[in-house]
């Protein structure tokens, strides 16, 4: 009997080990990270005007006040669509404002499901995004949460375009806030 009771219990250590150990994981996947190797496709940009894109950004209340940083973004699918939008910010407007969501229309070229965002930022104020959210007409809505200060001068965000990536943006109208 005593030993049947050590094995249950043991075993239910084994389980909660193995449970806290993937969701561990998971959460370092879902995680924004930097990404020195990224590249703007200057070459993809030749049908800039085709397709419109809204990208909501959402600025933590944690984050400075306001930052006059100066943030860029890209996003695309994994067939090497590529959309950038160079300096979305606007210090004499005071984007990205602590606790305040900022939208923008961006153009570039049509793309699949998006599956990358990327963030980059320049300055010394800091940043920190909770949330990117892309909506475009030939792509279901998708939410990137970064909850993260996003480092200086550096591609920072996130990549499920691979098979292998283990995670997905959130994508549907429903994760939208």
């Amino acid at each position: 009997m005593f030993q049947r009771k050590m094995m249950r219990a043991l075993c239910f250590v084994l389980l909660c080990a193995l449970i806290l150990k993937s969701s561990l994981a998971r959460s370092s996947i879902n995680s924004p990270l930097p990404n020195p190797e990224f590249k703007i496709n200057s070459a993809n940009h030749q049908n800039v005007g085709t397709c419109a894109f809204t990208v909501r950004l959402v600025t933590s209340c944690s984050s400075v006040a306001y930052t006059r940083d100066q943030i860029s973004i890209s996003f695309g699918d994994a067939y090497g669509n590529q959309v950038y939008a160079p300096r979305i910010d606007d210090p004499s407007t005071m984007t990205f404002e602590r606790c305040s969501a900022d939208t923008f229309e961006v153009y570039g070229p049509c793309t699949n499901q998006i599956c990358y965002m990327y963030v980059y930022r320049s300055g010394y104020d800091g940043w920190l995004p909770q949330r990117v959210e892309v909506y475009g007409s030939n792509t279901e809505a998708v939410s990137f949460d970064y909850n993260d200060w996003i480092p200086a001068d550096m591609w920072y965000g996130f990549d499920y375009c691979s098979p292998y990536a283990g995670g997905a943006a959130r994508s549907s109208k429903s994760t939208m806030k």
